[in-house]
């Protein structure tokens, strides 16, 4: 037999998903994959209900319903500071995931090298790979996560054709100040490099911290291709849509990567989401005091039982430092916390290009119920994991 793709032979399957699994192995609370055990809003569900019984169950167009996208652009406009553009702006994807890899497709060629910042979600170097490019990565440095200018320009001196931000941040919970979103945006400028972004928790962000769209900065629509998607933003992990928002020129590109991907989004769930693009200010402010209250009862929870975290300032997840057990393996770590205390975490090693192996990585989109039984097992974990040495 012929030898297969040379593309893939680093990879290995996702640690968040595998982490799933071996949480629902041992019955542990699962708080690896980041998606929520509350519903999503009423008036989505019911939606759905009534959209199972109308007649859309076949194709919609490509690149999205249209009155998915005149819904989006009207959500998306006042949010980017521009008018969006439902038909020439916008490609509707299956998820993020999707919208994130048609982009890069988009604009890298073989042989293209691409900025990734590390910590990353661990899609970014796979995406970056199999659009056959080389990650050039930037470490961001603990405790709030702050890029070095002068590391950072020396990748864009390799001429890079794009860069990959992730605002708010997966894994580290970093939103990017507007000083630092002017450093990146005057570097592309300088070097002639796209931004791709991922703006899944573009709504979860925590004060005092505001969610700035680079797009939005001077002299950046014209480079940046914003991706993201509904999943987090209305508790809709598994529904799949993502999106794409883009100048023209790249959506023309980006409509034809993703017609020959996933040929389009789920159509039924395209319809039965258009009321919550709808919602008014108050959904958005509700959902911001939602999670500041778990993010709070969560990291008091560490606190109180001693470990170590840091403080994320948007997104949902928080990195757990386990200096102290003495574990050279963070992977062999969460197993054994799966197992024996019975609460699944991420390890940190996935998400960072450096060798990190004292961080885990937790979230918090979880019932307060939830949080609290996992919160109790972790009380235990001194006593059922003794520190090496």
């Amino acid at each position: 037999m012929q030898k297969l793709s040379d593309r893939t032979a680093g990879f290995t399957d996702s640690v968040i998903r595998r982490m799933t699994r071996i949480s629902n192995q041992y019955g542990a609370v699962n708080l690896s994959q980041g998606f929520p055990d509350f519903e999503p809003p009423k008036e989505i569900l019911d939606r759905l209900e009534q959209v199972a019984k109308e007649d859309f169950h076949q194709y919609s167009i490509t690149w999205g319903a249209q009155n998915f996208r005149e819904a989006l652009a009207a959500k998306q406009s006042p949010l980017m500071g521009r008018t969006i553009d439902p038909n020439s702006e916008i490609v509707v994807t299956c998820g993020s995931t999707e919208a994130m890899m048609a982009a890069m497709m988009t604009v890298a060629n073989p042989g293209d090298k691409v900025i990734v910042f590390s910590p990353f979600y661990e899609n970014y170097g796979a995406d970056t790979i199999l659009s056959g490019a080389e990650p050039i990565y930037v470490p961001l440095y603990p405790p709030t996560f702050r890029f070095d200018s002068e590391e950072l320009e020396a990748a864009f001196k390799q001429k890079p054709k794009a860069l990959i931000l992730c605002n708010p941040s997966n894994p580290c919970g970093k939103v990017f100040t507007y000083e630092e979103l002017s450093c990146i945006a005057d570097l592309a400028k300088k070097y002639d490099t796209y931004v791709i972004t991922d703006e899944v928790y573009e709504h979860i962000v925590y004060a005092p911290h505001k969610h700035i769209y680079i797009s939005s900065l001077p002299g950046m629509w014209e480079r940046t291709i914003c991706c993201s998607s509904l999943s987090k933003t209305y508790s809709i992990t598994g529904w799949r849509l993502g999106y794409i928002i883009a100048p023209p020129e790249i959506i023309e590109v980006a409509k034809k990567v993703h017609d020959f991907l996933t040929v389009g989004a789920a159509a039924p769930l395209q319809e039965a989401v258009i009321p919550g693009l709808q919602f008014g200010q108050a959904y958005y402010d509700d959902l911001q005091a939602k999670y500041t209250h778990k993010k709070e009862l969560f990291l008091k929870g560490l606190d109180d039982i001693g470990l170590v975290h840091t403080n994320p300032e948007g997104a949902y997840y928080v990195l757990l430092d386990i200096s102290e057990f003495g574990y050279e393996s963070d992977l062999q770590f969460c197993e054994i916390l799966a197992s024996k205390v019975g609460v699944g975490a991420v390890p940190g090693s996935s998400f960072f290009k450096e060798p990190v192996n004292n961080l885990i990585r937790c979230h918090f989109a979880k019932k307060d119920e939830t949080l609290n039984e996992a919160l109790n097992r972790l009380s235990q974990i001194r006593k059922k994991i003794p520190a090496k040495g």
